[in-house]
């Protein structure tokens, strides 16, 4: 159950402990035929939350019975589903009770008290509820009493999500026996989220369950209760309407809150039908997962070409023959699809100088700055190669004058070298002569 900021701070049964082991310490709610309190197991001594039925609500005589549907209830574990730790009955009080977890939060019937749900947050809430109820469905069990009261609203801890929904009370019908409840004048149920084959009498089914949960989403989305007025008169309206849906809530919403609200039960889609559906509905502006956003396949990344968008590179997936877009892949249920800003449409115009491009310039003037540089080697690099002729040719003179026979007096002339070079050659030329 879940713990609220208007809780009732004093009650008869608040400081009492049931069953020498369950301490209720202040009361949280109270219902036309059960008080809900927080409580501490002092056996476990974990917090607790306690429903203590009203005397007109007794029901569980058959102490096997007792057992044997407090097994099944409390094998029920899922994320979306209030857990049940215990039933019984207390010798002192002869109250009977439910001991079950304490969710810290609001429940969903003080939280539209605040305002409507945006889209993200409605249909993250009604994914939750109908899991948890395809969940108690598949054991055959009927909630039968799907309404705001008994969603709980746990803060999430996620950015993605505000909180996480829970499904509390069900399965009480199936501790408390069904004709106590009728001889007592009390119905399962509440009248303004009651099926029409709850307000004709007939059996329940998971249908039932369905049709309250798309009123239930519906007064979400619009702040509205979908059939005002008083009980019996809400109750016996939904035999000879439908709830009006408006239109701006969106066309997959209006479509699948009219199949969960049909007054035939037959026409109802399951909660596992909802379940998958609720996590296809237009999220609006508030986490939206736009249906038209592609999504790109893991296995078709490494070979998608490369895009750059706002400056980062993006991988796309390749265009069909025709030019098409591929068909989307099946977005991963964990992860969250990213949407990538749209590229600037002059990332595609028609190429201008390099030169007046911001990599251009900064490529322009590194080559300014190899050109100067090149030039800086020049000069040096001309001087040495210079020398090292001027080398070469010394020592090949030096050579022939040694290797020359002596009655070869007259050498002969060097070939003329033009500029400094030459110059160089005939002075030394001379010298060697002269030697």
């Amino acid at each position: 159950m879940t713990t609220s900021p208007n809780s009732v701070s004093r009650d008869s049964f608040a400081g009492a402990t049931l069953d020498d082991r369950y301490r209720l310490d202040g009361l949280i709610g109270r219902g036309g035929m059960a008080s809900v309190y927080r409580g501490v197991d002092l056996a476990l001594g974990r917090p607790v939350a306690v429903k203590v039925f009203a005397e007109a609500a007794e029901g569980i005589d058959d102490a096997e019975r007792r057992r044997s549907e407090t097994a099944l209830l409390a094998s029920l574990s899922h994320r979306a589903l209030v857990r049940l730790y215990d039933a019984s009955r207390d010798p002192a009080t002869d109250r009977e009770f439910l001991v079950m977890e304490l969710v810290e939060g609001r429940d969903l019937r003080e939280t539209l008290r605040l305002g409507a749900l945006g889209p993200a947050d409605a249909a993250d809430m009604l994914a939750d509820v109908a899991e948890a109820l395809h969940v108690i469905h598949e054991r055959g069990i009927v909630h039968r009493d799907v309404k705001p009261a008994n969603v709980l609203l746990e803060p999430a801890h996620l950015p993605s999500r505000t909180w996480n929904a829970k499904l509390a009370d069900f399965g009480i019908a199936r501790l408390i026996d069904d004709a106590r409840i009728t001889r007592a004048g009390l119905l399962v149920g509440t009248p303004g989220y009651l099926s029409p084959e709850q307000v004709t009498g007939r059996p329940p089914t998971p249908a039932a369950d369905v049709y309250a949960l798309g009123l239930l989403v519906l007064e979400s989305r619009t702040g509205e209760t979908p059939f005002p007025g008083p009980a019996a008169e809400a109750a016996s309206a939904r035999l000879v309407r439908d709830p009006d849906i408006p239109e701006s809530l969106g066309t997959d919403w209006v479509a699948l809150l009219r199949a969960m609200t049909a007054r035939e039960a037959a026409d109802r889609p399951s909660a596992l039908d909802v379940a998958v559906a609720a996590g296809q509905l237009d999220r609006g502006t508030d986490g939206a997962r736009p249906a038209t956003a592609p999504t790109i396949a893991i296995a078709d990344v490494a070979a998608a070409p490369t895009m750059a968008v706002d400056g980062h590179a993006a991988s796309v997936a390749p265009a069909t023959a025709d030019g098409a877009a591929p068909e989307a892949a099946a977005p991963v249920e964990t992860a969250a699809t990213r949407v990538l800003p749209a590229p600037d449409r002059s990332f595609f115009a028609a190429p201008v100088a390099a030169s007046q491009q911001p990599e251009g310039r900064a490529r322009a003037r590194e080559r300014e700055r190899s050109a100067d540089g090149e030039r800086r080697w020049v000069r040096p690099t001309i001087a040495i190669a210079l020398l090292v002729t001027i080398g070469v040719v010394v020592f090949t003179l030096l050579q022939s004058a040694l290797s020359t026979p002596a009655t070869n007096t007259t050498p002969e002339p060097l070939p003329s070298v033009p500029g400094d070079l030459g110059v160089h050659l005939e002075q030394l030329d001379e010298a060697v002569s002269g030697g």
